[in-house]
């Protein structure tokens, strides 16, 4: 049976059961962000089992991606070495939420194992929880087993609480399960069971039974409406029915691996180390892509760091295949043949992807170039000295500051007849740990979780928020006074501090837009608000500034916004979300928000993209924005369920939790997105819309900024004013200003060279043999030349090195703040000393270091008054390295 049945039939058959299909969560999952990503076909169903949410069905079935790779989920050691082990994988799962329980499950278990897939009655086999000291043994699922199925009483086997009890954490929801097994040797005439040889059972099937809620005090209480979330491996199944002994043997892998095998030129299947490689990388390629095709760019930070850690683990692997690098890009094609009629995103991005994993693999193959230069020269040095074990901080280094994965720093050891300190190791990297995890729970932390316990008491009291339909309420009663985090009786006129009111017009700082402006005002009170702030969720603080009276709890104010600042902010974040879909229509649906500012005065937006923008990009992302504005679009808000939301395709954030009602934010057809800022009524008030600049912020992350509206005018009118004034000054008109400035940088480039010329032919006349220095048969020449670029410095060099064999030249410069070194050894003196070991030494004096060719080697340092030191100590160098 092909996989793609194994997926349909599973779904059909729980679907005329009366459950309803629900089509995979993303891997990051909108509504957890507790989750690095989704792990367990219950995943997007939390909220539900919890009760924090409820869904139109009480039955549902579904197939989820999931990926495992991090926490006690991980296993990516495990990939390719045993025949089970993934990081990407589909899980097949029914669910009941407080409908069917367990005689439902095991039946319909039973029935679509035997019945429709058609494994063997004789070879299945079930395990159920035997109870401990807290929950009684389920006997009702041993019972059910043995009444609702063919299964004999033999053949169901009691199991441990690690092996047979589910719990979602500490607290919430907990139960036993009951788990279907396959004997995978039949006719083997050894007495076993699932307890005793479990490499000879294979589970397929476990079945959760939620019947208690764990209590904070080590108790349980009965559910009052128990569930029911199952899990199958397709993975595991489709090679049960297949007949094969691995899941790398179904039609999930082989394409792949055949690809794979024939580009490296081997036979899957000819040779152990070798399969296990192949393997990790079909492995690891369907991860990448189901990764990528969600818009996650390999990255230094959490999601990105883990795409970016098993796309090199391939890399590693196909360089022990001698597959040349790129490589990897080439076989998403592969996956997406296998996977994308399932989750047709596959196919749809393919290209992106494609180009995303090729760029990551050539950056890696940089920095492994890079990391390899440096480690040869430590080697050496090492080797030089006669020593032969290699520091294990210094591997700890080139492997979490050069990329230089630790695998390959040992092969390259071992090449050379070295070893490992790898307690030295060990020792940079429990340290390297111990500084991340202080800095994590370190003092702004801390402070931060301080400050947010002091307006816990104030959540729900008050901060009532009606700033979207006006910008004044005409009575709000102050109902705290706060000065430093603290409350106090009242603040007089000249003091500061912040202001909570029972309702507000007043947007707090939230989601990048930040807070409202404006006046509070009451009998004799008079306050400036200069900001708006959330610290805790469902408290409001007015930053205010007291110009008279007395503002203290009680008093009745009329709370007015700012309407040009709010006008303005508005008009920013509209752009913003027009902004947004441009990028994700223009550039591809992987684009996702990684942070952004909504100002006044400018938006800033930082995104998720692999490469840089061209100009001709940045003025079609510009076009299509304006035409959207002139377009004079509706925005239109709406507070929905969650899952309406979501499944009307309005767009989520990483890491954002939401509530299960949404506000939604519709502009036209152009955008709709979750949001809880302030918005324009229709796109035609924003104005003129200005990209300001693009570039990139952290690695797979770029950053725009621009501005809108009268920022954007003043803007414009600011560069025109710039471009009149250098018109005037080159003697031209605006519209000839490039061409009159392309001329005098012709010119200064032609004056350039001419100057550098003539310093050369300075340098060669400052001086001849006669400057040299005797040293055992070598003749040093220091020669300082100030003035003289990198190019030059090299011509001289050569040029007096080609004069004299013997020749150890030494230059040194001192420009721009910098210090510059170079050696230059002539024929015969290149069999006496190494450039290399020249060059170290004497960038020491100008607090640098460089290295080069055993012939040319050049050094920059920090200290520019350390040339002439550098210079003059050079014949001592040279006497000690040549042993002269």
């Amino acid at each position: 049976m092909e996989s793609r049945d194994v997926r349909r039939k599973f779904l059909e058959f729980f679907a005329e059961r009366g459950h309803q299909v629900v089509p995979s969560s993303p891997l990051v999952l909108p509504r957890d962000p507790t989750l690095l990503f989704a792990n367990a076909g219950m995943n997007q169903f939390k909220g539900v089992f919890l009760g924090r949410e409820t869904r139109p069905y009480r039955r549902a079935t579904s197939v989820q991606k999931c990926l495992r790779v991090s926490g006690k989920h991980n296993d990516l050691e495990e990939v390719g070495r045993t025949p089970r082990h993934h990081t990407f994988f589909e899980m097949l799962g029914n669910f009941s939420f407080g409908d069917y329980f367990k005689r439902e499950a095991i039946a319909w278990a039973w029935e679509l194992v035997t019945g429709v897939y058609g494994i063997p009655a004789d070879r299945l086999w079930a395990t159920v929880f035997a109870g401990d000291d807290q929950f009684p043994a389920d006997e009702e699922a041993a019972r059910l087993w043995v009444s609702e199925t063919d299964l004999p009483e033999g053949r169901v086997v009691a199991l441990p609480r690690k092996e047979n009890f589910w719990q979602m954490g500490d607290t919430g929801p907990a139960g036993p399960c009951t788990e279907l097994h396959v004997d995978l040797r039949p006719d083997d005439p050894a007495a076993a069971t699932p307890g005793t040889d479990p490499e000879r059972f294979l589970e397929i099937w476990n079945l959760v039974f939620m019947q208690y809620d764990l209590q904070p005090d080590g108790t349980a209480r009965e559910l009052p409406a128990p569930s029911v979330d199952t899990g199958a491996g397709l993975e595991r199944l489709t090679a049960v029915l297949q007949g094969v002994p691995s899941n790398y043997d179904t039609d999930l892998f082989l394409p792949i691996l055949r690809s794979l095998a024939q580009e490296a030129g081997i036979g899957y299947g000819e040779d152990r180390e070798k399969d296990v490689s192949l393997r990790v990388i079909a492995d690891h390629l369907r991860a990448i892509t189901a990764l990528v095709a969600e818009g996650i760019i390999p990255g230094p930070e959490k999601r990105g760091a883990v795409l970016r850690r098993i796309l090199r683990r391939a890399l590693r692997h196909g360089r022990l295949l001698g597959l040349p690098v790129p490589f990897l890009h080439r076989h998403v094609r592969d996956v997406v043949a296998v996977l994308g009629d399932t989750y047709p995103e596959f196919r749809e991005h393919r290209e992106m992807i494609e180009r995303i994993v090729r760029r990551e693999e050539e950056r890696f193959d940089r920095t492994l170039a890079a990391g390899f230069e440096l480690l040869e020269e430590r080697i050496e040095e090492l080797l030089g000295r006669g020593e032969t074990v290699f520091p294990g901080e210094e591997a700890f280094v080139l492997e979490s500051e050069r990329g230089l994965p630790l695998d390959l720093v040992r092969d390259a050891l071992e090449e050379r007849g070295m070893t490992l300190d790898e307690a030295g190791w060990a020792a940079a990297r429990q340290r390297h740990v111990e500084a991340s995890r202080a800095k994590v729970a370190g003092g702004d932390a801390a402070a931060t979780a301080a400050a947010a316990e002091v307006w816990i008491p104030w959540r729900g009291k008050g901060s009532r928020f009606l700033g979207y339909g006006t910008l004044e309420v005409e009575a709000a009663r102050v109902l705290g006074v706060f000065r430093d985090g603290s409350e106090v009786p009242a603040l007089a006129a000249g003091e500061t501090g912040d202001v909570i009111l029972d309702e507000t017009p007043f947007y707090a700082e939230s989601g990048g837009q930040v807070g409202d402006r404006g006046r509070l005002a009451g009998g004799d009170v008079r306050a400036r608000v200069v900001d708006t702030v959330s610290p805790a969720e469902g408290v409001i603080l007015h930053r205010v500034e007291v110009e008279a009276g007395t503002l203290a709890p009680g008093a009745m104010v009329v709370a007015s916004v700012d309407p040009e600042h709010r006008a303005a902010v508005r008009r920013h974040h509209t752009a913003t979300h027009l902004l947004h879909a441009a990028l994700r229509r223009i550039l591809g649906t992987h684009v996702r928000q990684a942070g952004s500012l909504v100002a006044p005065d400018r938006l800033r937006f930082d995104f998720s993209h692999y490469e840089g923008i061209d100009e001709d990009t940045r003025r079609e992302i510009e076009a299509w924005v304006t035409a959207r504005i002139v377009e004079d679009l509706p925005v239109e808000t709406a507070e929905v369920p969650l899952e309406e939301a979501l499944s009307s395709g309005a767009i989520a954030f990483f890491g954002d939790r939401y509530g299960e009602r949404v506000r939604v934010v519709r502009i036209g057809e152009a955008s709709m997105e979750l949001c809880g800022g302030t918005h324009c009524s229709r796109t035609g008030e924003i104005g003129p819309f200005l990209v300001l600049s693009e570039r990139g912020v952290a690695a797979g992350v770029r950053r725009i900024e621009a501005v809108a509206g009268p920022a954007a005018l003043a803007r414009v009118q600011e560069w025109r004013a710039s471009l009149e004034e250098t018109a005037r000054a080159l003697g031209t008109s605006p519209a000839e200003v490039p061409a009159a400035v392309a001329r005098r940088l012709e010119e200064a480039k032609r004056l350039g060279k001419e100057m550098e010329a003539l310093r050369l032919e300075l340098a060669r006349a400052r001086g001849g043999g006669e400057e040299a220095v005797e040293v055992g048969g070598l003749r040093v020449i220091a020669r300082r030349v100030d003035g003289l670029g990198k190019g030059p410095r090299r011509d001289l060099a050569d040029q007096l090195r080609q004069k004299d064999p013997a020749a150890v030249v030494v230059l040194g410069a001192a420009d721009g703040g910098k210090a510059q070194l170079l050696v230059a050894l002539g024929e015969e003196a290149r069999g006496r000393l190494d450039a290399r070991a020249l060059i170290r030494e004497l960038a020491a004096h100008v607090q640098g270091g460089g290295g080069g060719r055993p012939d040319l080697a050049e050094a920059g340092g920090r200290d520019p008054d350390g040339v002439d030191r550098a210079l003059a100590e050079a014949p001592a160098v040279v006497e000690r390295l040549a042993g002269a």
